[in-house]
């Protein structure tokens, strides 16, 4: 099953709620079809912009069209750029990943926009890692700064909720 569909099967996302997603690059699992199926759906899409050093900026995704070459490879959305605190309107938040033990740790990429991001969430958004179904570990080192995610969502395994 593909991850657009575990999304948009009424379980996870509901129409009317604002997603933010991200533009996969090199072999992070998804998809721009899953950013227009979350779309079509009814979801509104917000997008990471990189703007610095900093917490992640974000944009409203309005199409492939409407997307840019950003810094690391990243596909951004033009347009009006909402601010850091875009991320209070989140209702779920799927991060990228390149691993996630069972206990919400996620390992990223190392630049550490993510876990400076997620601090500004709004208490009951859910935080929801990407990986693929082997990228799922017992148990990964972490740091004080490290946010935990709520669920992990993978392909195969569909939505695994953390305790």
């Amino acid at each position: 099953m593909s991850l657009s569909t575990h999304l948009t099967s009424g379980r996870i996302v509901r129409p009317g709620q604002t997603v933010c997603a991200y533009v996969p690059i090199g072999s992070e699992p998804g998809s721009a079809q899953m950013l227009d199926d979350l779309a079509e759906f009814g979801a509104r899409v917000l997008l990471p912009v990189v703007t610095g050093d900093g917490p992640l900026d974000w944009g409203w995704y309005a199409g492939r069209e409407s997307l840019r070459a950003g810094p690391y490879g990243l596909r951004e959305p033009v347009g009006e750029l909402l601010g850091s605190f875009a991320l209070r309107i989140a209702d779920l938040v799927l991060v990228p990943a390149l691993a996630v033990d069972k206990d919400g740790i996620r390992l990223g990429r190392g630049a550490g926009h993510y876990d400076r991001s997620l601090a500004d969430i709004a208490s009951g958004t859910h935080l929801v890692a990407v990986v693929r179904d082997q990228e799922i570990f017992e148990a990964l080192p972490s740091e004080a700064h490290d946010i935990r995610m709520t669920a992990v969502l993978t392909p195969n395994r569909g939505l695994l909720r953390f305790v």
